[in-house]
């Protein structure tokens, strides 16, 4: 186990009425990273969290912590600790007494509590609101509060169980900032369930995507966005084309009824394999500058950009530009080497979320 492996789950299998949630899963998480666990609802996300917070013992498999079984032990007695997407509360305790409710269990003497409590509200953004009911607050302060009170018991690792879920748009932009903020200046892992991409996305130093109870891929949020393992990938971390091709050569494949240059190579020859073409990589050019040209048959402004869909040669290629065309406008696309991406041939995931 490498040094830096603060919790490793080694063939863990999670069954519920016969049905396997978790399938001889396996995954290290290193210390003072912040992991996301992004998939979509019933992919065994937050069962995974519950194993490694003690909350459920596999039926098979082990849970370290520095390299120590932690499998059969309480939640009580793991140095961890989880902040919920409903906060969990007690209203009848103010800011001050809901933090500090840890501590007091612990026989912290009160000095001692008083210093932690306004190290957490300076931490979380909540100085002076020490005498609040936690019933008058806004989500979003709720949510500091549930932070807060997790942290102040000096956790090694915080498990983040869709704590944005119930928040607006704008307050849940803001929160992700904040998030990352509070991780990193306390240098503690943060373990966090998703199954929005952009939270993911925005916040992780390492993401692990997961579906029907498996990993299908690691990796920073660049590498799994520009470099998918396979199509499920590919279509649950943002928007994509997909099509089949035929690898004609290294650096050289067939799709659409073009030949595209890549960068891919160690294929075998005439191998089946899937492209990945990310909508914002697609240029629009005039039709007889571009590599393949088609019709715009929708356009819809997204704000920052036009989303057009082009119809080629029976295919819908998903576009997305600053530069606005109209319905029924031939256009031409120019791919560059680099945008493409070249996957093994895997039989398509459905997504339901």
């Amino acid at each position: 186990m490498e040094n830096n492996v603060i919790v490793s789950l080694d063939g863990v299998s999670v069954a519920f009425d016969g049905e396997e949630v978790l399938s001889d899963f396996s995954l290290d998480i290193h210390d003072e990273e912040f992991v996301t666990l992004l998939g979509p609802s019933g992919c065994g996300k937050t069962t995974t969290l519950r194993v490694i917070g003690g909350f459920l013992i596999p039926n098979s498999g082990r849970v370290f912590f520095n390299g120590k079984d932690i499998t059969d032990m309480p939640p009580h007695k793991r140095e961890v600790n989880t902040v919920f997407q409903r906060y969990a509360l007690f209203p009848h305790l103010n800011v001050f007494e809901n933090i500090a409710f840890g501590l007091r269990l612990k026989k912290v003497p009160d000095p001692e509590i008083k210093i932690q409590v306004s190290k957490m509200l300076d931490l979380v953004g909540l100085q002076g609101f020490e005498g609040r009911k936690v019933t008058s607050m806004s989500g979003g302060q709720q949510q500091r509060v549930a932070i807060a009170r997790a942290l102040v018991n000096r956790p090694r690792i915080l498990l983040l169980d869709e704590p944005l879920g119930a928040l607006d748009l704008k307050l849940r932009k803001e929160m992700q900032i904040e998030l990352k903020r509070i991780q990193q200046s306390l240098n503690i892992t943060f373990i966090y369930v998703t199954h929005d991409q952009e939270e993911a996305l925005t916040m992780s130093d390492t993401i692990v995507v997961m579906n029907n109870g498996v990993i299908h891929q690691i990796g920073s949020p660049v590498d799994i966005y520009n470099e998918p393992k396979n199509a499920f990938v590919a279509e649950f971390i943002g928007e994509s084309n997909i099509l089949p091709g035929i690898m004609v050569k290294d650096f050289l494949v067939s799709a659409a009824g073009i030949e595209f240059t890549c960068v891919d190579s160690g294929f075998k020859l005439k191998e089946q394999v899937d492209i990945v073409i990310r909508p914002e990589d697609i240029k629009l050019v005039e039709p007889a500058k571009g590599q393949i040209s088609g019709i715009v048959k929708s356009v819809v402004f997204k704000g920052v950009h036009y989303e057009m869909v082009v119809e080629q040669a029976g295919y819908e290629w998903l576009v997305h530009s600053t530069s606005f065309e109209h319905e029924g406008t031939q256009v031409g696309m120019r791919i560059g080497p680099n945008e493409i991406h070249i996957m093994t041939h895997t039989e398509r995931v459905e997504v339901y979320d």
